[in-house]
């Protein structure tokens, strides 16, 4: 199995962009229109609470206080441009991509997790899920049938039902993954 990045990791690379663009904004005022566009367009995307909080810092605040009500993700996010704005070279690489061969061993390994009754494994996977619906297509398919694969299902004809070549391959990929630690 490929060694996975850490969650912390993982979402900085997802994120470095954005992360770079609010710093950016922060530091040269000009940009600030051209963020608050952004954020408000995040705002529309289901991003509420990571807006409020940015909003918060783009006002000048920095306490811990900015964080309450953030999920995980957000709160990386939140405190990745806290350290931006004291030391740049903390900024995460833009250019560094995720590994898209983490993501079956990945999600296989949070769905057997969650199987077995880890609660945070499972609190993390309905919050991946939840993602993945947002983001539409085949990710917002996989993420619709994570309850099913928790709860056993390996039909794939089933579960892969209405999803493109992509889709298709990454549950391939997952199932292949539960297949391997599966007990008999």
């Amino acid at each position: 199995m490929a060694k996975l990045p850490d969650a912390v990791e993982q979402v900085l690379q997802m994120h470095a962009p954005f992360i770079h663009a609010v710093v950016n904004a922060l530091t040269d005022r000009s940009k600030l229109p051209i963020l608050m566009q952004t954020l408000d367009a995040a705002e529309q995307q289901g991003w509420a609470e990571l807006v409020r909080a940015l909003r918060q810092i783009v006002d000048g605040k920095r306490d811990d206080s900015i964080k309450l009500g953030l999920d995980e993700e957000d709160r990386i996010v939140v405190d990745a441009v806290l350290r931006g704005l004291m030391n740049p070279e903390s900024l995460p690489p833009r250019d560094k991509q995720p590994d898209a061969s983490a993501a079956a061993p990945g999600l296989a390994a949070m769905i057997s997790a969650s199987a077995r009754g880890d609660a945070q494994a499972l609190a993390v996977l309905a919050n991946m899920a939840e993602q993945m619906v947002r983001a539409g297509g085949d990710m917002a398919r996989l993420g619709g049938i994570m309850r099913r694969l928790v709860n056993g299902e390996r039909d794939f004809e089933v579960l892969s039902k209405g999803m493109g070549n992509l889709g298709r391959t990454l549950l391939l990929d997952i199932l292949s993954e539960l297949g391997k630690s599966a007990i008999h």
